[in-house]
């Protein structure tokens, strides 16, 4: 999967986890740059990015995420 495709998942994922069509995730969004991105809404994008992707986030790499990018990278490296 490209990173550009993985952008486009994971951007329909944050529309429907937030229910906001007019998010778009870019390498550096943050969860300041969400309204509503606080830690319960956090455990739910995991869960759904999760799925979406047939992945599963290590615990460390939850608390390390800074932004999209480093999410993207990490989806990169587990869905090969």
């Amino acid at each position: 999967m490209t990173r550009e495709k993985i952008f486009e998942l994971l951007n329909e994922v944050f529309c429907d986890v937030f229910d906001d069509e007019t998010i778009t995730v870019t390498e550096a969004t943050t969860f300041s740059d969400i309204e509503n991105w606080d830690s319960f809404s956090h455990i739910t994008l995991i869960v759904a990015v999760e799925e979406a992707f047939d992945i599963e986030f290590s615990m460390i790499d939850v608390l390390d995420i800074k932004n999209i990018g480093e999410m993207v990278d990490i989806i990169e490296k587990e869905a090969r």
